[in-house]
């Protein structure tokens, strides 16, 4: 336990982080993209069409600080959804981990000692950053801090997020070992919203988390103060700046926010909430397809028929700036012929909507039957087919 004097630090530090983190006229009133001068990395996506709304400088490498953090919470979701890790196992802070992470940036004042379990854990590190919490699931699960962020590596790579390394649990400094992009960002975010939802729901974009007697505030910039907002992670230090990887669903309709390079605090605070307004508001939002329709066909390669009908696996909406009429031009793409076998359900081909002043939306499209690899005969037949077709 520490002394009444350092729980008032807390409280007053807390109370000043609220206050500049109130919505401010500028936030409320003028909506836009944050200027390139504010904010040097931009991207916002409205997940639900799969549609870039805005985007800028969205592949380039960047230091993801407690960013870092929503990884350390998505391979923590799917440990715990294979089975491997279960959010009442308690995990013990052990003295060489105490006394190099005691007080160490963002924390929840873990002693050496304490028996935490993995539910606390993840709600400190999702609400209050807590590095130490980071640092004791990581070595309380895997032996190893190291061990842990190798399965950070792993998850990552099986989302294709090829411009992303992690070699801390936290995101502490660690000389550009960690690295990420907003589009890598924006891929995690969908990935832990639309395989956990549940777990989203319950640990992320709380207003607060007590342990230990202190009470401290989350602060994420958009909870409490942008409609529909969920939150999920900001991040800074001195070399990456003020960064935020945030989300809001409003109408059935869900955008994904990744700033970062911000200057200062009320930057971030300020561009956050203006960017994610304008999404809702900058556009119109037209319907194209029912999840389940039917949007063309395409050739197969090798199987039992030669062509297959594609479907939309959600409702397909398209973002059209608000007041202006937009062409839109819809085409499928795929590599191919697809090549057998596959099954009905299975993602084998995107539809592309472009149009004036709109970034293009790339939605899946998915198979709607299996189709088994050809035998001997229905591969003669289709050799002779193909040459006098």
């Amino acid at each position: 336990m520490f002394s009444d004097k350092i729980r008032a630090v807390v409280g007053l530090t807390a109370l000043i982080w609220a206050f500049l983190a109130m919505p401010t006229a500028w936030a409320q009133n003028d909506p836009a993209p944050p200027s390139e001068d504010d904010v040097p990395i931009a991207l916002l996506v409205d997940i639900t069409s799969g549609q870039v709304l805005h985007s800028r400088n969205a592949d380039r490498r960047f230091v993801p600080a407690s960013i870092t953090k929503v990884m350390t919470l998505y391979h923590a979701f799917e440990l715990i959804e294979e089975g491997i890790l279960a959010p009442r196992q308690v995990m013990t802070m052990g003295d060489d981990a105490w006394r190099e992470w005691h007080g160490e940036g963002s924390t929840m004042w873990i002693n050496a000692g304490d028996e935490v379990p993995v539910d606390h854990l993840l709600t400190g590190i999702a609400n209050i950053s807590a590095n130490d919490g980071a640092i004791m699931l990581a070595e309380g699960h895997a032996g190893s801090v190291a061990k842990w962020v190798t399965g950070m590596n792993d998850r990552a790579r099986i989302l294709e997020m090829i411009g992303s390394h992690f070699g801390t649990p936290n995101g502490w400094p660690d000389e550009g070992y960690t690295f990420t992009t907003a589009n890598d960002l924006v891929t995690l975010a969908e990935a832990m919203i639309g395989r956990h939802p549940e777990k989203f729901a319950r640990y992320i974009g709380l207003p607060s988390f007590s342990y230990n007697g202190v009470e401290q505030l989350n602060h994420d910039p958009l909870i409490g103060r942008t409609q529909g907002a969920d939150g999920i992670k900001t991040g800074y230090t001195n070399e990456a700046g003020f960064g935020y990887l945030g989300t809001a669903q409003r109408n059935g309709q869900r955008l994904v926010l990744v700033i970062a390079g911000a200057s200062r605090y009320g930057v971030r605070s300020r561009s956050a909430r203006s960017y994610m307004e304008w999404g809702f508001e900058a556009f119109d939002r037209e319907r194209l397809f029912a999840q389940g329709q039917t949007v063309g066909t395409a050739r197969v390669q090798g199987g039992s028929k030669r062509e297959v009908a594609l479907q939309t696996d959600r409702t397909v909406f398209v973002n059209v700036p608000s007041g202006r009429v937009s062409d839109l031009q819809l085409s499928i793409a795929y590599d191919g012929p697809i090549r057998a076998p596959f099954a009905a359900g299975d993602k084998v081909a995107t539809l592309l909507i472009e149009g004036p002043g709109i970034e293009p939306a790339r939605v899946p499209l998915v198979a709607i039957e299996s189709i088994e690899e050809a035998g001997f005969f229905t591969r003669i037949m289709n050799g002779i087919v193909g040459v006098f077709s």
